[in-house]
């Protein structure tokens, strides 16, 4: 008998370049993309902004580096590498943003692949899920 496939379902609420939180949950989320896992992600708060396309990289004056020089980090392009290496290994990425929360902070445009949704989609994957984890702002 096979083993069934590992489901890992993540909810995170911190906005990109905040906090460390969206960082580890990212790289978490790399990790289990180059296993092959399924991955799930409900984006809630300004966890939304995490696959804005209005991101962009700028310079670093301070250190007289240009955009391309300073080569700055941003997580849209994370989750567009995660959803690439899940299917390459045979796994995929379902990344919901929360939709109120996408309304009530205007992102509009995202990456491709991510979807509208809400805390009930959060409520279904605990059940099918291997595991689930929930990444909360710190108050």
């Amino acid at each position: 008998m096979m083993p069934e496939k590992t489901t890992l379902t993540f909810m995170v609420m911190d906005p990109p370049f905040e906090s460390t939180r969206s960082t580890t949950a990212l790289r978490l989320m790399q990790i289990a993309a180059e296993r092959g896992y399924d991955i799930n992600v409900l984006a809630y708060e300004g966890a939304v902004f995490l696959p804005s396309t209005a991101q962009a990289g700028h310079p670093n004056p301070i250190h007289g580096n240009d955009v391309s020089q300073e080569n700055h980090p941003l997580p849209r392009e994370w989750i567009e590498i995660i959803a690439e290496t899940a299917e390459k290994n045979g796994g995929t990425l379902d990344w919901v943003n929360c939709g109120m929360c996408a309304d009530e902070r205007g992102v509009v445009d995202t990456v491709e692949g991510v979807r509208r949704g809400g805390p009930a989609v959060l409520a279904a994957w605990i059940g099918e899920s291997t595991n689930t984890l929930i990444i909360p702002t710190r108050g």
